[in-house]
């Protein structure tokens, strides 16, 4: 086993991806008999525990907090722990032992005698090895921190116990009922939304979700959005700390980094060229949603103005032909970083970031009206009304009926569900939208099994398993619900929303995107993913309240 933590430090190792190549903080973390030998084991998983089954009895390992982790011992055995680290100093307590380095550890035995307590050095760092006699609830904590406490763990092992499970037992109590089939896997995505969450540290200023802490280290801008659709039905100010920990950064020209992180955030990036990096604006709509289920009209004004000026930002800064239509200048500012939208060159004047800020104007209108900003709020629909007809005008081809990407006022030769964006503002003219809404529903492009690829089945480009040259991904599938929903098509809404609660519920794990032709994540797909998770979460909700409601799918 080991422990890798989620922090970049880019101070010690820099390089905003350095912490993808960086060795855990501890490694090789072993259970031990009363040699040393490690024990092998067999695990069973619950939400607050993993336990381990060994030839002389049963381990258990439980988070205490957010920077200790305990593990139980059987009693009247003599075991122990045995692991790799790589300090700049070690030394003995009475009850266990202190590590220094970048970030310090310490680890102690509570009911327990301590037998064996010695480090080794070796061509990776230092070995330490801890044995103890254990009495009636011992257990042995290690907590990892700036300046860790070696009394904090200093508790038996039933007290840390009880507290996790009463934790857990709050967390899933808390969250509203969904359809039987889907309760077991509703229940790991609860799970997966709480395990990648991170207590406020450096410049994370707020507790906040991570995508998964096995790929993506820090606090993303779009997928905070999403994570703070699913918090609003548990916890809404933990839904509402999503925005904020983004907005805490935002730049004094208006625009939102891409990902913050313990020492800083991401703002440019030098791959594939060198270039400034956001996500697409969906806070506004976001805020909507949490506002829907727990009014607040004080944080609505909190972020009105940071969300004003954002949306500025994109319309001043990004449009080098002053068309009035919007471009990205970055791929990765688009969230679909390999996309072959972008295989033509850059900048794209493509049709869903400008139906992203249609979507957020629209929103912004509702939040103006909502704080008493009555004349602002009819501002905002006619800058929404008046962005929409630029994008019929510059993007809408006519013959081909779709809405075309744009490089160098050319069309980007990819059929993408993005080209058919526009539907989800549900203010297209009625014939255009039936047009996309045959596109939508041909399963020759995009109606398949699972949902919707990211590229196009009949498409060249199509790759069913490279990331956003075909995959599905959970949020896109959860665009197009509401879009539907928008234009009225609320039983195809219900077919989409089945199609994507399936997917997700027919595997195991919660993983980052889903071959479209067999339901398979690929094996690059990131697994314990957030924004799946949450979009699984919200989809339940909706179908369990329209089950309720006897308008089944």
């Amino acid at each position: 086993m080991y422990i890798k933590l989620a922090e970049r430090l880019i101070q010690v190792e820099p390089g905003i991806e350095s912490y993808l190549r960086r060795p855990p903080f501890v490694d090789d973390l072993c259970l031990v008999d009363e040699q040393g030998s490690p024990l092998d084991f067999r695990t069973t998983t619950s939400p607050e525990t993993l336990l381990f089954e060994t030839s002389i009895g049963e381990f258990r390992l439980i988070f205490q907090d957010a920077t200790t982790l305990v593990v139980g011992l059987p009693e009247s055995s003599t075991a122990g722990i045995r692991f790799r680290i790589r300090p700049n100093h070690w030394h003995a307590t009475e009850t266990g032992g202190r590590l220094s380095h970048v970030r310090n550890a310490t680890y102690s035995v509570n009911n327990g005698r301590v037998l064996k307590n010695r480090s080794l050095p070796d061509e990776d760092g230092m070995m330490v090895e801890f044995i103890v006699r254990s009495g009636s609830d011992c257990s042995i904590a290690i907590q990892i921190g700036d300046d860790p406490d070696p009394l904090h763990g200093n508790l038996p092992f039933s007290v840390v116990s009880a507290s996790a499970k009463k934790r857990w037992e709050e967390w899933f109590n808390a969250a509203p009922q969904v359809a039987e089939k889907y309760r077991s896997k509703y229940a790991y995505a609860w799970w997966v939304m709480a395990n990648n969450l991170i207590h406020p540290s450096g410049c994370v200023l707020h507790e906040a979700m991570m995508p998964t802490k096995a790929f993506y280290v820090g606090i993303w801008l779009w997928d905070s959005a999403l994570h703070a659709v699913a918090f609003r039905h548990i916890d809404p100010e933990l839904a509402r700390n999503q925005i904020r920990v983004m907005l805490d950064h935002q730049l004094a020209d208006g625009m939102l980094p891409d990902v913050v992180f313990d020492e800083g955030t991401v703002t440019e990036i030098d791959h594939p060229f060198h270039g400034r990096v956001t996500k697409p604006p969906i806070f506004a709509w976001a805020a909507l949603k949490i506002h829907e289920s727990s009014p607040d009209v004080d944080f609505l004004k909190e972020i009105y103005g940071p969300l004003v000026r954002c949306n500025a930002w994109w319309l001043d800064v990004n449009d080098d032909d002053n068309d009035g239509i919007v471009q990205y200048t970055h791929p990765y500012s688009s969230g679909l970083d390999d996309s072959p939208l972008w295989d033509h060159g850059m900048p794209v004047e493509s049709p869903d970031i400008n139906t992203y800020l249609v979507i957020q104007m629209n929103s912004l209108a509702k939040i103006a009206e909502i704080i008493d900003k009555p004349n602002e709020a009819t501002e905002w629909k006619r800058k929404a009304d008046e962005h929409l007809n630029r994008m019929i005008e510059h993007l809408w081809d006519e013959e081909a009926g779709v809405f075309h990407a744009l490089h160098d006022g050319k069309p980007v030769p990819v059929l993408a569900p993005f080209n058919l964006y526009p539907l989800w503002t549900g203010q297209l003219p009625e014939g255009m939208a039936k047009r996309l809404l045959a596109r939508l529903k041909d399963p020759q492009e995009f109606w398949g099994k699972y949902g919707l690829p990211t590229v196009a089945f009949n498409d060249p480009a199509f790759n069913p398993d490279k990331m956003w040259r075909g995959p599905i991904w959970a949020n896109i599938n959860y665009f197009f619900v509401e879009a539907l929903e928008q234009i009225g098509e609320r039983d195809l809404a219900g077919e989409l929303c089945e199609k994507t609660l399936d997917l997700i519920a027919g595997h195991p794990d919660i993983r980052e995107y889903y071959n479209p032709m067999t339901g398979v994540p690929p094996t690059t797909a990131a697994p314990i993913f957030g924004w799946s998770a949450a979009v699984f979460i919200d989809l339940a909700i909706k179908d369990h309240k329209l089950q309720l409601n006897g308008k089944v799918h």
